[in-house]
């Protein structure tokens, strides 16, 4: 073959390997409002299957939380959930899986540049969304997660029936992890045990965002605190009530990170490393509580007023993320 051949052969090769490589990106891109999130699964997982998960290692997963996406599906099983600030002053859900795996979870969603400060806690955690921004997906493919989208596990997702996209991707976790890896794997640095003395009693708390609101009221008779959002009771396809033993409001700073969704609306960027206030909700009183995670790869350690470690109640956690007031 001449060289002028090879030449051909060379820039031809290139060529397509450019277009696959925009092709993949683009497919992962994601947008805020209907058309978000909207691609269905088109790729299933190879022949051998997906690469084992780290020993240890839990399963993180995007949850939806517009209305649309009520009731959610998986969310009662969760270990810990975390509920974020996205676009519009609107709220996502990550839901930690490690000592049960529901049989399904959703709808999936996007994730965010922040998700990836917050996993850093666990040992290569399974992080399962629908896609994120484009410029976004080299960092999360490059961060020390075992990030699954449909892109990549398509035969874990499905698209499930009654809803509209997005609000309809679902996940069989099963599909993703062989088994629950066990509490070991849930490396927050969260403390449970006796409460500490002092807190208020409190009935109900209600955290605002911008555009969405979270309240949480005190059930002795389920020993937890019923979840509500945005004034619609939380309940399940599965039929329960999330009940979290443990609500956590932590103040923490909330900034516009460098990317934007298709309308512009900049993307709220989560700094969940560092120290700050907290309040925390347990056997209906509320507890002043200050947190600190020196790095990314350390759990959070919450502090009471008197000094003391601030046990949690055993059972579900659910930590609200909120600004800290300027």
């Amino acid at each position: 073959m001449g060289r002028s051949a090879r030449t051909r052969r060379t820039a031809l090769t290139a060529a397509l390997v450019a277009v696959t490589m925009t092709v993949s990106l683009t497919a992962g891109c994601t947008r805020h409002g209907p058309a978000d999130d909207g691609h269905a699964p088109h790729r299933t997982a190879s022949p051998t299957g997906p690469a084992a998960p780290a020993d240890g290692s839990p399963l993180a997963v995007k949850i939806d939380n517009v209305p649309a996406a009520r009731p959610q599906t998986g969310l009662d099983a969760a270990d810990v959930v975390y509920a974020e600030q996205v676009e519009g002053g609107l709220s996502r859900l990550m839901a930690v899986y490690a000592t049960t795996l529901p049989k399904a979870v959703g709808p999936v969603r996007s994730a965010r540049e922040s998700d990836l400060e917050l996993l850093r806690q666990f040992d290569e955690p399974t992080l399962a969304f629908s896609g994120a921004q484009r410029k976004l997906l080299p960092l999360i493919h490059q961060a020390p997660v075992r990030a699954e989208s449909p892109d990549e596990a398509g035969d874990a997702y499905y698209r499930g029936t009654g809803r509209a996209a997005p609000h309809n991707l679902y996940l069989h976790p099963a599909r993703l992890l062989p088994s629950a890896p066990g509490k070991a794997a849930l490396t927050t640095g969260f403390r449970y045990g006796p409460a500490p003395s002092g807190g208020t009693p409190e009935h109900a708390r209600t955290v605002r965002f911008p555009s969405a609101r979270f309240t949480f009221t005190w059930s002795a008779g389920r020993g937890g605190w019923l979840v509500a959002m945005d004034g619609t009771p939380t309940v399940t396809t599965d039929g329960g009530r999330p009940a979290p033993a443990t609500v956590v409001v932590q103040y923490v700073k909330i900034r516009a990170s460098q990317y934007h969704d298709a309308l512009g609306n900049s993307t709220p960027y989560t700094e969940t490393v560092g120290s700050g206030k907290a309040e925390v909700l347990r056997d209906g009183r509320s507890f002043d509580a200050t947190w600190s995670r020196p790095s990314a790869t350390d759990g959070t350690a919450f502090t009471a007023a008197d000094g003391s470690p601030m046990n949690f109640a055993a059972g579900q956690v659910w930590v609200v993320f909120a600004e800290a007031p300027s």
